[in-house]
């Protein structure tokens, strides 16, 4: 089980010389085992290079992409996906928010209408299967092997996270949430329970948090918090706010390491193994 980090930022991308270090695209995390198993996680600007980098690769044809919610920093990168443009390729894109408002179809169809984008999504030539689903359900159905359980986040406009498992190994990405001081989330302690990995929601510092309260995101402390409660073998900090620069990123890193040895800070292109 890979999992590759090719958008780590939240918000709004980052292409200065202040973020290079830690990554300036926004969300998009790409889980592969073998041949078969191809999934994205979220659509951020990260989603162009995964899409370049699929093209090198003549055993991948089709993938599984899971949407978090369609917030711009989660979608902006889909336009430019370059095989969902070309013959040959399948993708079936699923959110768990938008049963009741339009679907995902309708949702990334607005996107691309005039006069927000030159190209319509109906310019797809890839095979693009869309399908709706509720936060909570599971998701085994789409690939052999491969199970997927899901839960509501605290989010304005709601949004999922998602528990991927595959040979005994298991990867959690949980963003974007807000969570309640001194109240841990049950769904997400439900959903972390012993997972090998955990992507979480760390766009702010405990200390920042008060002041963003509403705004549905957590804290680099509360995933921690969240993963020793829940037995989990390492945390990824992650959604880095954009105000957020390489030298605050190094300090946060060093703090984070010395709060529990379990923790990394996801970068653009870092690759993990399980």
């Amino acid at each position: 089980m890979r999992v590759k980090f090719w958008g780590v930022r939240g918000s709004i991308a980052c292409p200065s010389p202040n973020h290079v270090v830690y990554g300036g695209n926004t969300s998009c995390i790409e889980i592969s085992s073998g041949d078969d198993v191809n999934i994205i996680l979220d659509a951020g600007t990260g989603l162009r290079a995964l899409g370049q980098d699929y093209l090198t690769r003549p055993q991948v044809r089709s993938a599984v992409l899971l949407l978090t919610h369609t917030h711009w920093d989660h979608i902006n990168g889909f336009p430019f996906f370059v095989p969902a443009y070309q013959t040959g390729w399948r993708f079936r894109v699923l959110a768990g928010h938008l049963a009741e408002r339009g679907g995902v179809q309708s949702v990334l169809a607005s996107q691309m209408a005039y006069p927000m984008f030159p190209v319509p999504l109906e310019a797809l030539k890839a095979e693009m299967v869309y399908e709706d689903f509720h936060a909570g359900e599971d998701l085994n159905h789409l690939l052999p092997g491969v199970g997927i359980r899901t839960a509501v986040l605290n989010h304005p406009n709601g949004a999922t996270g998602y528990r991927i498992m595959i040979g005994g190994r298991s990867v959690c990405y949980v963003t974007d949430t807000e969570h309640r001081p001194g109240r841990p989330d049950e769904n997400i302690l439900g959903l972390i329970a012993g997972a090998d990995l955990v992507i979480y929601d760390s766009t702010y510092t405990d200390d920042e948090f008060p002041a963003k309260v509403g705004w549905g995101h957590s804290t680099w402390q509360e995933g921690v918090r969240l993963c020793r409660a829940a037995g989990v073998g390492k945390l990824a900090i992650f959604h880095h706010d954009p105000d957020h620069d390489d030298a605050f990123m190094a300090r946060i890193e060093a703090e984070a390491r010395q709060s529990w040895d379990g923790t990394l800070v996801a970068r653009d292109n870092m690759v993990v193994e399980l």
